[in-house]
């Protein structure tokens, strides 16, 4: 009932805009809080739009989750009642199998080999893939790489892991990559990590470094270790359905806004890793930096059971893989 009210509100506020002038206003929804470097991403894609189409096109934005969730919202795309939104590739898999692939553990050699991928041929042929579900992909804002971090117990190789009971998000990937490495995955609420943490429920958890400080575990978690095992990318949408009712400058000018707007966005994700670092640091967090190949060649059982499991994924992991 929620969401149809939603749909009315946003059909009557797309008519109405239409009807007062020529502007086209594309509404933009996603869960990020404002000070997010996602957010400021987006603001620069607003501000390069606005600049390109000689103010013809202009962005709104709704932060912080006031339109919905991310697969509420990636609904709302698909009918064409929001026209852009951004997610997670792991949300995003369960719309398009093929962003499954971007969770692979250690799938990337390093930031470089990451970008040269999504920004190459094999990113733009996954952001196209989504077109035939109404979700067409614009590009990739970096969402930081994963990493472990503990109370009690310092990781240093994949031993340290062995019967800890690590949080993880509700994604079969991350599940079997953490039993993989001998510890205990954990799914559980983002929302109830904290008191989790600091009661013992569980030993520690896997995060990037801007969440791993915004959300407080930094002062319930006293070891950090930058293994830096999934890199999965956010994902900027826009409906097809709305893509197609543009003109070809206005994709032009829609495309080439979000690839400026990307390089920004990494620029505002380093800023942001360098500052949540350095709180970490002061509130007492050991920053450890482990021989990354131990927890790689650990957990190569996931990359097989994968490959095993969705043979048609084989050749997109080969090309990312020698690239």
């Amino acid at each position: 009932m929620k969401q149809f009210i939603l749909v009315c509100i946003l059909a009557l506020a797309f008519t109405s805009c239409k009807k007062e002038s020529d502007i086209k206003t594309l509404y933009l929804a996603h869960t990020l809080p404002q000070g997010h470097p996602v957010h400021k991403g987006i603001l620069e894609f607003k501000k390069a739009l606005n600049e390109k189409s000689g103010g013809k096109m202009k962005v709104k934005i709704f932060p912080d989750g006031q339109l919905g969730s991310e697969r509420e919202v990636l609904e709302l795309l698909q009918i064409g009642s929001v026209a852009i939104t951004k997610v997670s590739a792991a949300t995003l898999s369960n719309f398009v199998p093929e962003y499954h692939v971007l969770g692979i553990p250690y799938l990337f050699r390093d930031k470089q080999h990451q970008f040269d991928v999504l920004e190459g041929e094999v990113g733009k042929s996954i952001l196209e893939k989504g077109s035939k579900f109404w979700l067409r992909g614009l590009g990739y804002y970096d969402a930081g790489s994963r990493s472990f971090y503990t109370s009690n117990k310092a990781i240093r190789t994949p031993e340290d892991l062995k019967g800890l009971k690590i949080r993880v998000m509700n994604n079969q990937m991350a599940i079997n990559m953490v039993n993989s490495l001998g510890g205990s995955a954990t799914p559980m609420a983002y929302g109830e990590l904290y008191t989790a943490i600091q009661q013992g429920v569980v030993d520690g958890a896997e995060n990037n470094p801007p969440s791993f400080v915004s959300s407080n575990h930094f002062e319930v978690s006293k070891y950090y270790t930058l293994d830096q095992h999934s890199s999965v990318p956010d994902v900027l949408l826009i409906g097809t359905k709305y893509w197609n009712k543009l003109t070809d400058d206005e994709k032009k000018w829609v495309q080439e806004s979000m690839d400026e707007s990307v390089q920004a966005q990494k620029r505002f994700w380093n800023e942001s890793v360098e500052e949540s670092m350095a709180i970490a640091k002061k509130a007492g967090v050991e920053i450890i930096i482990p021989d990354k190949s131990l927890f790689q060649e650990q957990s190569k059982s996931v990359l097989e059971a994968f490959k095993e499991e969705h043979p048609e994924m084989n050749d997109l992991i080969n090309k990312i893989k020698n690239q």
